[in-house]
Formats: C-alpha cells, sequence, structure tokens
C-alpha cells in the first residue's frame, strides 16, 4: 500500500470514529449514514475525488433549510403566543441567521467532521462562517430525509430550543411589551418598574430593575442600562406568570 493510500484509509478511519461519536453524544443514530456523510461533504472534495453529482451538502442545504425554518416557526407559534408576526419574525431571523448557525455548529465540533478538497482546506475553509452554517443547515435536511420532522425536533429541543428560553436571542425580544399584552389581556392590574440600585463608574454602570404587578415583586432584572435590567424583570415575571398558570 502507498503512503497516500495508507493515510488516506488512517483519515478515513478516523472520521468514521467521529461520525459515531456523534451520533452518540446527540443519542440521534443515522439509518442511512451515506446521508450523514453527505451533509459534510463539501462540493470542493466532491471535484477533486471526481465522485458522482450531487453527492456534495448542497442539495441537503437547501432542504435543511427549510426544515429549519419552519421548526423553528412551529417552536416560537407555540411558546410565545403573545408575541406579534413581526416579533416572531424578528427573533426567527436572529435564530437561523449566519452567525447563530455557526454558533451551533462550533458547540457541535461540526468543522472537524467536514470533508473538504485540499485548496479549500488550506485556505482555512474549515473554520469559514457561510461553510458551517451551510454543514449545519445540511445536517438538519439529512436527519430530515432520514428520519422526519420528529428526530429534527428531538434535535433541536437539545442544541437551539434551550437556547432561545435562556434568552441567548433576548436582544431581539421585547419582554416588557409581551408583559404589558399578557396583563392587559388577562386583566391582571398594574404593572410597575423601579430602580433598585445603580451601581459601578460612570462608564460601566449596572442597573437593578424589579417589576411589580399590583405591589406584588414579580421579577428582579440586572443590566448594563435601565431599559436592559427592566427587560429582563420582564422576561422573569413572564416566567413566572406562565409557571402560574400552568400549575
Amino acid at each position: 500500500m502507498s503512503k497516500q493510500k495508507d493515510k488516506e484509509q488512517r483519515m478515513n478511519e478516523k472520521r468514521r470514529l467521529m461520525f459515531k461519536q456523534l451520533q452518540q453524544k446527540i443519542g440521534i443514530f443515522f439509518t442511512n449514514e451515506k446521508l450523514l456523510i453527505q451533509a459534510f461533504t463539501h462540493s470542493s472534495y466532491v471535484n477533486e475525488h471526481r465522485k458522482r453529482p450531487h453527492e456534495d451538502n448542497e442539495r441537503l442545504e437547501f432542504l435543511g433549510d427549510a426544515v429549519l425554518e419552519l421548526t423553528i416557526s412551529q417552536y416560537l407559534f407555540q411558546h410565545f403566543p403573545h408575541m406579534s408576526e413581526g416579533e416572531l419574525t424578528k427573533l426567527r431571523a436572529a435564530i437561523v441567521c449566519e452567525p447563530s448557525l455557526v454558533k451551533f455548529a462550533n458547540d457541535l465540533v461540526f468543522g472537524q467532521l467536514v470533508l473538504l478538497g485540499k485548496g479549500e482546506e488550506m485556505t482555512g475553509g474549515r473554520m469559514r462562517p457561510s461553510l458551517l452554517a451551510d454543514v449545519f443547515e445540511a445536517f438538519i435536511g439529512a436527519l430530515y430525509l432520514d428520519q422526519g420532522m420528529d428526530a429534527v425536533i428531538r434535535f433541536l429541543e437539545q442544541t437551539i430550543f434551550p437556547k432561545i428560553n435562556e434568552g441567548a436571542f433576548s436582544h431581539v425580544m421585547d419582554y416588557k411589551s409581551q408583559l404589558q399584552e399578557l396583563v392587559q389581556r388577562d386583566g391582571n392590574g398594574v404593572i410597575e418598574y423601579t430602580i433598585l440600585q445603580e451601581k459601578g463608574p460612570a462608564h460601566n454602570k449596572e442597573f437593578v430593575s424589579r417589576v411589580s404587578l399590583n405591589g406584588k415583586e414579580f421579577g428582579v432584572g440586572v443590566g448594563k442600562s435601565k431599559k436592559e435590567a427592566e427587560q429582563k424583570a420582564a422576561q422573569m415575571a413572564l416566567q413566572k406568570l406562565k409557571k402560574l398558570a400552568n400549575e
């Protein structure tokens, strides 16, 4: 066996092990592993290895983009009933934008699994944001074809939905408006925001805000501005009210 073939065999074995570890990590095992490998196959690799057409991940990326948008839309529609259409659109856009998809891909170390041509590898393609975002969408497309929408949702329940709930995209969410709409709809009374504390030097201040409903505290938030502190307090109040409503 030539040194080149020996090297390629070792690389293939290493890659098979990494794909196995990925499936173990997410608890989802592909029935058709060719789909999984295709999701990570860049067009530069296909061009260099002269394989059949359509074995790269571009078609899977096209499908995954649509599946991801639908599943995210459904989740937001169900879990944020007080958001307007415009707010839902803005939040979805923040979740499926390239920087967010790159973050999701990096969390799962997808970059290490990508099959690249030598030229693309040498120019740093493995860490190129657009490539990583495309791979994440292609993975979603492959998973959908292999196991259907339920498997995609289970995967997103591990990777994306918790981040939404933790407030990772709170910069595009208006919690104060949501809280106001909820209280007005249910006729629960009067909302009042109070700045409890203002600390730190002028160039790096921190504010602590409290939101009360009919004089009863429902949330406390900390932020670099009064507005941010009030938004975080409103977010806490929303979570508390939703929990009470489910009890």
